[in-house]
């Protein structure tokens, strides 16, 4: 086989797999239509989040699945309302605890949407990490179908954080910016710092060292808006200097007796 006759052959292998590997991959029967979930959120605060599906039955052939759905809140609660095509209620379900199976979706029930509704406790936070900022799964849902196979639908995280650490970020989102603006080498280090006492739980720490090193930013900031200041005040004196010594030049030519008079 040729070099050519082999690349033709690979590039053809190639899209066999490829179209192998997308048939394989059971399509999607649900959608998600609107949504409310918290980005972040304080630990130990109770937060709800709502979530509604849609399009439920878009293959034809599937018309009873089961919804399955778990979370990383705590004292949790779960509410599944089912509603027919003119957004009426047809029933309600409620599970308690971080997962939930069971869910009935059935076409001939006239169920056309579904919505979720979850209630719990924001979780502790187990290792504190400024980046990637530490996050929990708020809910994930699945879809089973007949015959035991599972897909999921989607799944929702947050952040979260105590009052400490969300100050501690703060400080060191801030300095960041600061620091992102100059060259110098101390307030990188003092926010280094900030970050490694923020990743060992060393919040108060961590708000210091990063207050120092916007400090130390901003002080260099401003040594170097008043060294520029100075270049523009010599370069405005050298200006004017130049522009007063050839108007005493220019005069100095018209004082002289003309040679030719």
């Amino acid at each position: 086989m040729t070099k050519t006759s082999w690349s033709r052959f690979s590039k053809l292998a190639l899209a066999c797999l490829f179209v192998l590997s997308v048939a394989t991959v059971p399509a999607a029967a649900v959608s998600v239509g609107d949504s409310t979930v918290t980005s972040d959120a304080e630990v130990g605060t109770e937060v709800t989040a709502t979530v509604t599906l849609t399009e439920l039955y878009q293959n034809p052939s599937l018309e009873e699945w089961t919804l399955a759905g778990n979370t990383e809140l705590t004292d949790v609660t779960w509410t599944v309302v089912y509603y027919d095509q003119t957004g009426s209620k047809v029933s309600q379900e409620s599970y308690d605890g971080q997962s939930f199976s069971g869910a009935s979706i059935v076409a001939d029930d006239g169920t056309s949407e579904v919505e979720i509704r979850i209630t719990g406790t924001v979780p502790s936070v187990d290792d504190y990490t400024y980046d990637p900022a530490q996050s929990f799964t708020v809910l994930a849902l699945e879809q089973t179908r007949e015959g035991g196979s599972t897909n999921e639908i989607d799944t929702w995280s947050a952040t979260h954080y105590t009052e400490e650490s969300r100050e501690a970020r703060t400080a060191i989102d801030d300095a960041a910016a600061a620091v992102e603006q100059v060259d110098d080498e101390e307030a990188e280090r003092r926010l280094q710092n900030a970050k490694e006492a923020y990743n060992g739980e060393e919040f108060s720490l961590a708000t210091d060292l990063a207050g120092q090193a916007q400090e130390q930013a901003e002080q260099t900031q401003q040594s170097n808006q008043r060294f520029r200041l100075a270049l523009y005040g010599v370069g405005g004196l050298v200006v004017i200097g130049l522009l007063v010594g050839g108007f005493l030049y220019w005069r100095s030519q018209q004082n002289k007796p003309d040679k030719l008079g």
